[in-house]
């Protein structure tokens, strides 16, 4: 499973984003200057080609949080549209370890459609300053995504959540109902007893399990084994966009804390939600099989399902335009 969630950061070569790459890729002679982004990413941002990534990691905030279990505030690192409505924003999560960034291919399509989009980093991952280390288990990032959503979105949301962020997605809308309109669940790892095994590692032994999961050699193989026919150059740039979070000094202890917790076990509380319920799986992931999609919409009270073909564990990554487009129409009509 780790080696699946690990792939967060890449993006396929035969997915509709790659025309963008390569009409960038022709582009001779462009460089970003370190001083165009935000002075908290680490430096190096400066090694990430894709422009959709770039453009995006430019735009990224950290907004303070005032959070029930720590007295000082956490700056909370998100992206946010310039758009703001009275109707419901769509707010879209990321998986296990990984960060806004996720989004940088639907997101600026979600603007283009004239939603109100947030792209929000999950406590302990993403780019939010947590130098004074506070709790990062489920509970902790529950109430961090509420406080969130309290203080700034402060309207029902369509909440959205792909691999483990479907997990938080559905943990989040069964306790807060009234912050959540619409739940949008994307190749959903829910099926799952949070960490497992993992969870009663002794800390020397999880401290040595997260420092492989940093590796670079490790990221290129989850690559490679999430999707087909990626080329060693694009491997390598979605390497460092998916790895960025993790060259923070406090990335090691949050992600440790998140493991030896327990982790999300959100299998009794899917006939909780009440919230209409978008399922999207790709046709292809060869992470999670397509018969627990089939179980998850059966096993939601009101529930669509819409398989996106040739497409893997992935689907905002590897084609970003029928999943903005299933978005947009799930946001303005409820169906899709």
């Amino acid at each position: 499973m780790v080696l699946g969630l690990a792939a967060n950061g890449c993006c396929n070569a035969h997915v509709d984003s790659a025309i963008a790459m390569a009409k960038f890729k022709s582009r001779r002679g462009f460089r970003v200057s370190s001083e165009s982004f935000p002075l908290f990413l680490p430096k190096e941002v400066e090694k990430i080609k894709d422009p959709f990534a770039i453009k995006l990691a430019k735009r990224i905030e950290r907004l303070p949080v005032q959070v029930t279990f720590s007295d000082s505030p956490i700056m909370s690192s998100c992206v946010r549209s310039s758009r703001h409505e009275l109707k419901n924003p769509i707010v879209l999560l990321h998986g296990f370890d990984s960060s806004c960034l996720e989004w940088r291919f639907v997101f600026p399509l979600l603007e283009e459609a004239g939603l109100e989009s947030w792209a929000v980093d999950i406590l302990g991952w993403g780019f939010s300053d947590l130098e004074r280390r506070p709790l990062c288990d489920v509970a902790s990032k529950r109430d961090h995504l509420y406080q969130l959503w309290k203080s700034y979105i402060k309207r029902p949301m369509i909440l959205v959540g792909p691999s483990l962020g479907a997990a938080v997605a559905i943990d989040f809308a069964v306790n807060h109902p009234e912050a959540v309109s619409k739940l949008v669940l994307i190749d959903a790892s829910i099926y799952v007893e949070g960490t497992g095994h993992m969870a009663k590692f002794p800390r020397i032994v999880a401290y040595a399990g997260v420092a492989i999961l940093k590796s670079t050699m490790l990221r290129l193989y989850a690559n490679k084994l999430a999707f087909n026919d990626i080329s060693f150059s694009i491997n390598l740039d979605c390497m460092h966009v998916g790895r960025l979070h993790c060259l923070f000094p406090w990335w090691e202890d949050a992600t440790v804390d998140f493991m030896i917790s327990g982790g999300y076990n959100v299998v009794s509380l899917i006939n909780q939600v009440r919230q209409k319920a978008l399922v999207i799986w790709g046709e292809e992931d060869k992470i999670i099989s397509y018969k627990f999609a089939v179980r998850l919409h059966s096993e939601l009270q009101d529930a669509k399902l819409h398989q996106i073909p040739e497409c893997g564990h992935l689907p905002q990554i590897e084609k970003p335009r029928a999943v903005a487009d299933l978005l947009v129409k799930f946001a303005q009509t409820g169906s899709c």
